[in-house]
């Protein structure tokens, strides 16, 4: 019996040793694949970016920026099955035919995460392109909302932590005052009880709809807003609250849901599938929030920091633990509709984005991860022109508005060249940067006739799709 164990131990032990040797080799020589995430503030435009990403990629006519198509090694572009089974197909034919057909509109935003395989077959490139054969190269697209993504920064706080800062922000902004003055009838010690958490609930999901409407980013948690099959649970029932009370209370109750839901929720998510993520993007409507006003930028700007904090591991305990030692590559963020301002407006508009991560990007790029301000427009839906108006000639944008049909021309206003005259401004007496017409323009998507080999019309998508993936098309 012990030499019969002893064979079969070797036999295994054989056995594992080539199993080891063949998943080796097949990981050298097998296909490789980048998993590109791509997520964004609420209305930033993730749907659209993604089905013009691929348009453009599958044909890459107005992709001249991209070294690899300028030098012709991507000789073929095509979609396959995404090698997530468990994970929902990314919509493309259905949003690209949306964009695209006789009386085009805009498709419905991103709900839940979905999932893309778009393939390339690529020329090498320098000494050993006439030794070595075509290569396939695989981009995974991962779509996940952005009030997701918010959700991050709960990871490392506290319910008494996050009802401080939240139920401070919410004093000053009228429409919370409902939700308030439902709160203040029912303090943290009162009994709990399930009628009134859940009036309470709707009551807090109303005023993130309306902060998310208002152009503030700081709408956690991101579930409320986007509930899915959890709509109603107990996990999605909790509310800020100052203080607790003791065994059986509301307090008590409302700070265990909100530790239940970062752990049965949250870090799921973030485990399962953003720890997995090698580049991502993440869009932003900085215009919206410069028209919104001081509070608004301010609050974006905090919360791209946080999130961009977030990208590096590294940085907190609790992010070291959940997502391990990996470090995402590359980070591009890119402020959307760039498409709404004359090009001349378009690097000033970049330079503010870039200050508002500044600290935060300085950060992530010490710790060797490369980021990328943007400003683009993943599908255009104006054409420019030049007014006079008083005798001074206006930069200005026509398009076809969206609730009557018409064509117009706008000139949005002019952005400061000094970005620190919006940034940090806060509570102080500051001009509106954007005019009040710049809040009804709001575009249809135009039609479109294109040439053979031509992709959709947008401002600089060749640009953020040379630094997310050309290095590894060439």
């Amino acid at each position: 019996m012990a030499s019969r164990r002893l064979t079969y131990g070797l036999i295994n032990s054989v056995e594992s040793a080539g199993a080891s040797v063949t998943g080796a080799l097949s990981g050298v020589f097998s296909e490789p694949a980048l998993r590109l995430g791509v997520t964004g503030l609420s209305g930033a435009g993730k749907t659209v970016f993604i089905t013009s990403l691929v348009a453009n990629l599958l044909d890459r006519g107005r992709m001249g920026r991209m070294q690899a198509v300028a030098g012709g090694h991507v000789e073929a572009a095509f979609l396959q099955p995404q090698p997530d089974d468990t994970l929902p197909r990314f919509d493309y034919e259905k949003h690209l035919a949306a964009l695209t057909g006789p009386a085009p509109f805009w498709p419905e935003g991103t709900r839940h995460i979905s999932q893309l395989r778009l393939s390339f077959r690529v020329r090498p490139a320098g000494i050993l392109a006439g030794i070595r054969g075509s290569r396939i190269q695989h981009i995974d697209i991962i779509d996940y909302p952005g009030e997701w993504l918010l959700d991050l920064v709960l990871l490392d706080k506290s319910h008494a932590q996050w009802s401080t800062e939240t139920l401070a922000r919410m004093q000053n902004r009228p429409y919370a005052a409902e939700f308030l003055t439902r709160l203040a009838a029912t303090g943290p010690t009162a009994p709990h009880d399930e009628a009134t958490a859940l009036a309470l609930t709707d009551s807090f999901t109303t005023y993130l709809h309306a902060a998310r409407a208002n152009g503030l980013p700081d709408i956690t948690p991101g579930r409320l807003l986007l509930p899915g099959e959890l709509a109603g649970s107990p996990v999605l029932t909790f509310i800020p609250m100052a203080g607790t009370g003791g065994r059986g209370s509301l307090g008590r109750e409302m700070a265990r849901r909100f530790d239940a839901y970062k752990a049965q929720v949250v870090r799921p998510f973030f485990r399962n599938h953003f720890a997995r993520i090698d580049r991502q993007v993440v869009l932003a409507d900085v215009l919206g929030a410069i028209h919104a006003g001081p509070e608004a930028v301010d609050r974006l700007g905090q919360t791209l920091s946080e999130l961009l904090s977030a990208f590096r591991p590294g940085r907190n305990a609790f992010l070291l633990r959940l997502l391990g030692s990996k470090r995402v590559e590359r980070i591009l963020f890119a402020a959307t509709k760039a498409d709404h301002l004359h090009h001349s407006q378009h690097p000033r508009l970049s330079a503010i984005t870039t200050a508002l991560l500044r600290q935060s990007r300085d950060r992530a790029e010490f710790a060797g991860a490369r980021t990328k301000a943007l400003s683009i427009a993943a599908l255009r839906t104006t054409v420019e022109e030049q007014h006079d108006r008083n005798g001074q000639m206006l930069d200005c944008v026509r398009g076809k508005l969206l609730d009557s049909g018409k064509q117009a021309a706008f000139h949005a206003g002019d952005l400061p060249a000094d970005p620190m005259q919006i940034i940090g401004q806060s509570g102080h007496d500051t001009q509106r940067w954007l005019n009040g017409d710049y809040r009804i323009m709001q575009f249809a998507p135009a039609a479109l006739t294109r040439a053979p080999g031509d992709g959709l019309p947008h401002i600089r998508m060749d640009s953020a799709a040379e630094f997310l993936i050309g290095d590894l098309l060439t």
